[in-house]
């Protein structure tokens, strides 16, 4: 039987490019996106039991009327994938107010908010895979609050391990590299900013147009594999990194 599917920042990108592929291989994808009209679009698109729920991960409220409304169509579900994120390059000094709350909110709370929702609604055999980022662990400039979110991120993953282990839900961390949806327009960063993060990784040793990138259909096959791993194994940390062909 086909697996029931939540998907948080499901509008674009390494969302986007998971819904298509599990929907095309026959499980009931729900999109979870702020923008309701891209996840709309993008239900429509993969047609069938697709779903598409307004829902910005920041906000409690919001998560929690995200759930009930999937709890309406899906009282059970088979797997949460905790994807939308904020990225943005900024320093601290700089940050702004809506800056500094808004990576913090989207990207520790927001999945944390959405854990708590989904694990009534998840069975024994259920899955949570939190995708975390390479960026903890390279020296990139500008980004100590993305670092720090997702660092967090993969330590909160850890502690869930342990937590749900006796319900049999297995949690794991999926770190993602550098990747690209083809067609995705350009982030709208302050283009002072931008220039900014790409002089400083490169003073870091870091080329950023010289580094590889994946494709986000690409990677898809990792959670693939992580979904239909055997009831009696348990992967809590994968990471996925790009390389140039």
């Amino acid at each position: 039987m086909g697996k029931t599917i939540v998907i948080t920042g499901a509008g674009a990108g390494l969302g986007r490019a998971l819904a298509r592929r599990f929907a095309g291989e026959g499980e009931t994808v729900i999109l979870l996106g702020r923008t309701l009209s891209k996840v709309k679009e993008l239900a429509e698109e993969i047609g069938g039991t697709a779903m598409a729920v307004e829902c910005d991960v920041a906000s409690a409220d919001s998560v929690r009327k995200a759930f009930a409304a999937i709890a309406e169509k899906h009282p059970r579900i088979d797997v949460l994938i905790n994807n939308a994120a904020i990225y943005e390059p900024f320093t601290v000094a700089e940050a702004t107010d809506a800056q500094i709350d808004g990576i913090i909110a989207t990207n520790l709370n927001g999945p944390i908010y959405c854990c708590r929702a989904a694990i009534p609604m998840l069975e024994k055999g259920g899955q949570i895979i939190n995708v975390g980022s390479e960026s903890i662990a390279v020296p990139f400039v500008m980004l100590s609050l993305y670092q720090c979110t997702k660092a967090a991120l993969e330590r909160f993953t850890e502690a869930l391990v342990e937590e749900l282990e006796p319900a049999g839900i297995r949690v794991t961390t999926v770190r993602a590299g550098p990747m690209y949806e083809a067609g995705k327009t350009a982030p709208g960063w302050n283009p002072d900013a931008a220039m900014r993060f790409h002089q400083g990784c490169a003073a870091n040793g870091i080329d950023l147009r010289a580094r590889p990138i994946s494709n986000t259909e690409n990677v898809t096959g990792v959670f693939r594999s992580v979904i239909d791993l055997p009831a009696d194994v348990r992967v809590t940390h994968v990471s996925v990194g790009a390389r140039h062909p």
